[in-house]
């Protein structure tokens, strides 16, 4: 079992909640961190989020997200390095462990294309992030997601990346919905050696209802969190556990009840 004190509210869980709603409602159940998106923190403003995290005493697990670094045209593609700029001062002032990379898919310029692309993105934003004090996280998507969010879909793939840069530079953010089918997970995430900066649960239902809005609280699935936390733990990450539920029936329900339940089965599954 996890303890809470590695618990943190992937902001995602409860969109419903503005910042300060969302860090209040943690800092009341004594959970001490907590990740934001950046559709969040453009809606109420960069400075008033900073307020509102420090105020509630709570720390930054991770802001989310960078990447999408594939694009058509030249001129796109300078316009999400400038977007991932942004995202990197954003993670700065938020003082936040990781900016998490989902990196950007394939459509419609191909796959091996993409992959060129997002190498390319990476390699200009590291400096960038260097400057600012941000550690970058990849973070591998399902393959379902290859199309259309990340061409990146395995824990190699993000290993084989995060090693052309120093440790303390780029890593991964690992997340069970994305990688608990793979055969290989364990042994990918024990040769990871420290590279792991964020680690996310959820779970999968079956049948799964939808692509993007199907994930369920823990233990409503099939998901061997429990085995994948301490695969994590072997091999040397012990920070923030982040509870990231995309799922339109939790986002409709009271926020409140939604974060209750988020304790009690994190407590028993994570």
């Amino acid at each position: 079992m996890a303890h809470l004190r590695r618990l943190s509210l992937n902001q995602i869980t409860t969109p419903r909640w503005t910042v300060k709603e969302a860090a209040e409602a943690c800092a009341r159940r004594g959970i001490p961190s907590i990740a934001l998106w950046r559709h969040k923190i453009a809606e109420h403003g960069l400075g008033d989020c900073v307020s509102a995290v420090n105020d509630a005493g709570l720390h930054v697990s991770s802001v989310c997200r960078g990447g999408m670094f594939p694009a058509v045209t030249a001129e796109e593609r300078r316009k999400n390095i400038e977007d991932n700029f942004r995202a990197v001062d954003e993670a700065a002032a938020l003082n936040a462990d990781v900016l998490v990379m989902v990196v950007g898919g394939a459509s419609p310029m191909g796959i091996e294309a993409a992959r060129q692309m997002v190498r390319d993105g990476i390699a200009e934003l590291v400096p960038y992030a260097r400057s600012a004090g941000v550690k970058i996280g990849l973070e591998p998507l399902h393959p379902m997601f290859a199309g259309d969010r990340s061409v990146l879909t395995t824990v190699s793939e993000g290993l084989s990346i995060a090693q052309q840069y120093p440790l303390e530079e780029v890593g991964l953010v690992l997340d069970v919905f994305h990688i608990w089918w793979d055969p290989c997970a364990m042994q990918q995430i024990a040769a990871t050696t420290d590279r792991i900066r964020g680690f996310h649960v959820s779970d999968w239902p079956v049948p799964l209802p939808d692509v993007l809005l199907a994930r369920c609280m823990m233990g409503d699935g099939v998901i061997d969190i429990r085995g994948l936390r301490e695969a994590v733990d072997r091999a040397g990450y012990d920070g923030p556990i982040e509870v990231e539920i995309l799922n339109q029936a939790i986002w409709d329900e009271d926020p409140d009840s939604v974060l209750d339940r988020v304790i009690k089965t994190f407590e028993i599954h994570v």
